[in-house]
């Protein structure tokens, strides 16, 4: 009978488990926090979570089993980071599905502007985000050096504007050149892939941005006010 049959699909195991992997508010702070491309320590994971490190070792450990993460060890110290791009945009892409407008209110005026400052601009992994995130791809958009009409994708002008300005663009590997990553705070999408890593990169190495605080913020420099100015247009009075 029709409604005796079952369709294995054999994806569905899979991905059962990864979305239990994540389905977890500790992992999922780990997850988020690991999200600045950097690699901490267990200790100031578990610190940054609020738990054991006990606790917060268990965690970890089913987060490398699953691929999310990887690990290393130096001397006495155990760090890890995200696996992977790919991890890094499952991630954000999963935060943006929640979205600003169903966070929790700020506890006080430290967290409040901790948030004000995320949504000013952070990094995404590898990329900037935030409303600096937003005005640098609509800059790019507006100058022709990037199209988004049919997927985002760099035009021939925009290849030619990395070279320029000195910022290199590895093109040997797998990874898109430009790719589309939408913002959880703006809800519209910025620039990531192999161009917008290289470009917030070189922002971070050049002093147009500096991180600020313990989490993702980054904020524009005096000098990176001129450059950004210069390079593409951005009144970065609203970034600041």
């Amino acid at each position: 009978m029709l409604g005796c049959m079952t369709t294995r699909e054999p994806q569905a195991p899979r991905l059962a488990r990864l979305a239990g992997l994540i389905a977890d508010e500790t992992r999922a702070t780990c997850l988020l926090a690991l999200l600045d491309g950097r690699a901490w320590t267990a200790s100031e994971l578990a610190r940054h979570a609020g738990v054991a490190a006990s606790t917060l070792s268990e965690h970890l450990g089913k987060l490398v089993a699953g691929g999310l993460l990887a690990e290393e060890r130096q001397g006495r110290h155990r760090y890890v980071r995200l696996a992977d791009a790919a991890v890094a945009q499952l991630v954000e892409d999963l935060a943006a599905q929640v979205g600003p407008g169903d966070a929790v209110r700020p506890r006080g005026l430290r967290e409040s502007s901790a948030g004000s400052a995320m949504a000013r601009g952070r990094t995404c992994y590898d990329h900037l985000a935030g409303r600096l995130g937003i005005a640098v791809t609509d800059a790019m958009t507006l100058r022709g050096l990037l199209r988004q009409d049919t997927g985002f994708a760099l035009t021939d002008a925009g290849v030619r504007w990395f070279d320029a300005t000195g910022i290199a663009l590895d093109r040997k590997g797998r990874r898109p050149l430009a790719r589309a990553c939408l913002d959880w705070t703006e809800r519209r999408p910025h620039l990531a892939g192999v161009a917008g890593a290289a470009l917030c990169r070189h922002a971070l190495a050049a002093g147009w941005c500096v991180r600020i605080g313990s989490e993702r913020a980054v904020k524009v420099t005096t000098a990176g006010q001129k450059a950004l100015a210069e390079h593409l247009g951005i009144d970065t009075t609203a970034l600041r």
